[in-house]
């Protein structure tokens, strides 16, 4: 059985891009590996939060995790800034961790450009990111291609320190999911579908109504040669819808264009639009039946004193192998 460590920043509502990149894989891990999903709310605070919108967010976040079909009972689900591990042993990686790797970083780039001024936090937090996956001594991070990076850095920082100080850590594996590992945006398709995006019309909220649903798929930016047929460089907002399809459907890539060979962009869009839906209003449902329930709080609370557990046994080790524990 392996280990899996996963998580996500309660920046927002979750969009249909994360459901189907990383959710959606990982109530299918879950079943045969030991799995810790984690809300990475430290993260969260890089960039500034209304502490209000923040609080909402990691308790909705929790709650579509749960109404996607992670179970409590098979996987570990917790709340980052309720297992203080994290942050002690982020900082005992970053002072083996060099200014070069961080500035190298392309994410920090991307969110610190045209910035005024900028967090230390947002600079650091790749050294954070790969303390949440060796605190449980991970074997496998199924992550969108974007994250790569940052994994690449978890990797060299577990073996600078084995090799430092003797086998602390395990060096994790990157699974990147071979369809639906990227949705893109569905206004501006070479771009990722994201839930900060101002434009509203460019991602599929989870909440989201089905006529909203279905009036953004409909909208979504195509072409003009009505031709269902996947070429990302040609075509990237007709190759974006037919991967959301692939993943809500599990049919292949060409599969879809046999099936929509000969029709225009209308049928394809409202085919797609009614996957779509129908795989979120279950979990919808699921949603609002837990959002302000006491079995939430339950299973939150049981999940950071099962993490809490397992990341002191990591962090205590790694302090000893450091020498900073006087016994």
């Amino acid at each position: 059985m392996k280990t899996i460590f996963s998580g996500i920043q309660p920046s927002g509502t979750l969009t249909l891009g994360n459901y189907l990149g990383a959710i959606k894989q990982f109530v299918e891990l879950q079943h045969s590996n030991n799995c810790y999903f984690c809300i990475v709310d430290h993260h969260a605070i890089t960039v500034p939060q209304d502490p209000k919108f923040l609080k909402n967010n990691i308790r909705s976040l929790a709650a579509l995790y749960i109404a996607s079909g992670i179970d409590p009972e098979k996987a570990t689900l917790f709340i980052q800034s309720e297992v203080a591990a994290h942050t002690e042993l982020s900082w005992m990686l970053q002072s083996m961790s060099y200014m070069g790797e961080m500035e190298r970083m392309t994410q920090f780039k991307d969110k610190s450009t045209g910035k005024e001024a900028v967090s230390t936090a947002l600079f650091t937090y790749p050294a954070l990111m790969a303390a949440d996956i060796l605190l449980y001594q991970t074997d496998i991070v199924p992550v969108g291609d974007d994250q790569t990076q940052h994994l690449e850095l978890t990797r060299n920082l577990a073996e600078r320190f084995n090799n430092r100080f003797g086998k602390t850590f395990t060096v994790p594996e990157i699974r990147i999911p071979k369809v639906g590992a990227r949705v893109m945006s569905l206004q501006q398709p070479t771009k990722k579908m994201s839930k900060s995006d101002e434009n509203e019309r460019s991602y599929i909220s989870m909440l989201d109504t089905p006529k909203k649903m279905e009036k953004k798929i409909k909208s979504a930016m195509t072409d003009s040669d009505g031709i269902v047929k996947h070429d990302k460089e040609n075509k990237p907002g007709v190759s974006n819808l037919i991967d959301i399809y692939a993943s809500c459907t599990q049919k292949s890539i060409n599969e879809i264009e046999n099936e929509f060979s000969g029709k225009g962009y209308g049928d394809f869009k409202s085919t797609v639009a009614n996957e779509v839906v129908q795989l979120l209003e279950p979990i919808q449902k699921k949603y609002e039946k837990l959002i302000n329930s006491t079995e939430l709080d339950d299973i939150l609370t049981m999940g950071a004193k099962k993490a809490s557990e397992v990341a002191e046994v990591t962090l205590s080790n790694a302090k000893k192998k450091m020498g900073m524990l006087r016994r």
